[in-house]
């Protein structure tokens, strides 16, 4: 099950109380006091992973809460700390507090952590307060209480490539082909339901990560068919690749198929409409496919490749244009090639 925006309670463990006690040894009078401070409380951290592809580990699992500190003890004995708990999330998930919206931190990179709630302090035994004029202090501190949050986590997913258009393009087949990834696919539309990921070897050790974001439609900027959770995912891409059907079921126009997602993006966030672009006719196979990939570049006087996921028609040409925009872009974040 792939899960992008899940919402958790977060609670540091409390910090464990100060201790008050006193030296008291055979032949040692006032011994004075030894009371130890009290442990600090396990924190809630948030860390992006790079085997963890979605949220769904955690729709289960809404509580998280740090270990509480141990009281101190005599003799000086501080508390053990309470012990951190760890949440695994995917790269590219905005942690987010629920109650103010507030972005706390983007983790868009292996490793990258943020505390989500902190653990409470160890009180501090009487020890701590023994002074010159104060020489047996019976005075402790109590352990502070951990912070408790509840965070919203959001994930945008990261690819280099992003394969867009409208539903029934023939974006999931054509992962499917140039990747190890094995979509849902069927001929009718909205087959995909959530972004694809796929690895595609372009050359020896290197490879770039596709992925096919669910068919988008008219007035999705605006939330249509889901358009809001389906764009974001689009943010983070590098490139697009924006394949258009030739013959669609619907006998729309296949230019104002391509100009309407265009727009689609522009009206999202016009950044995206400067991202770089490959326009792929796709089901090459189908009769009057080169017609609309010649009228297509006619009309936009931009280079188009007619592809065919079944044949392998112009597979080999995509992926070349792709890595020649991913190279000039001059990314060092391109994925090596898995062993």
């Amino acid at each position: 099950m792939f899960l992008d925006r899940v919402t958790i309670y977060a609670r540091g463990g409390d910090g464990g109380n100060g201790c008050m006690s006193f030296r008291r040894e055979f032949k040692v009078a006032k011994g004075g006091p030894n009371g130890g401070d009290g442990g600090d409380g396990g924190s809630v951290i948030i860390r992006a992973e790079e085997n963890v592809d979605s949220l769904a580990a955690l729709s289960g699992h809404k509580h998280w809460r740090g270990g509480p500190g141990l009281p101190g003890q005599g003799s000086n004995w501080k508390g053990k700390t309470g012990a951190d708990v760890v949440i695994l999330v995917p790269p590219g998930t905005i942690v987010r507090d629920a109650d103010s919206g507030l972005q706390i931190r983007d983790l868009s990179q292996p490793g990258q952590e943020v505390v989500a709630a902190a653990g409470g302090r160890g009180g501090h035994g009487n020890t701590y307060f023994k002074t010159a004029t104060n020489r047996a202090p019976r005075e402790v501190e109590p352990g502070q209480p951990g912070e408790e949050r509840t965070i919203a986590l959001e994930l945008k997913v990261i690819a280099d490539v992003g394969l867009i258009g409208k539903p029934n393009a023939g974006k999931s087949t054509l992962l499917s082909r140039i990747s190890r990834a094995h979509p849902e696919i069927a001929d009718y539309p909205f087959t995909t339901k959530y972004p694809n990921l796929g690895m595609v070897n372009a050359a020896d050790e290197v490879a770039f990560v596709v992925a096919d974001i669910p068919g988008l439609i008219e007035g999705a900027h605006a939330g249509a068919g889901l358009g809001h959770e389906f764009l974001k995912h689009v943010e983070r891409t590098k490139v697009l690749v924006h394949l258009v059907e030739p013959d669609p079921v619907d006998q729309s126009d296949p230019l104002e198929n391509y100009r309407q997602i265009r727009e689609e993006l522009r009206l999202h966030d016009p950044a995206l409409s400067e991202r770089p672009e490959i326009i792929v006719v796709t089901k090459a196979e189908l009769p009057g496919s080169a017609e609309v990939a010649a009228h297509l570049q006619q009309e936009l006087d931009r280079p188009v490749i007619l592809l065919s996921a079944v044949t392998g028609k112009g597979l080999p040409q995509l992926i070349a244009g792709v890595w020649r925009e991913l190279t000039a872009l001059n990314e060092s974040t391109l994925s090596p090639v898995q062993s």
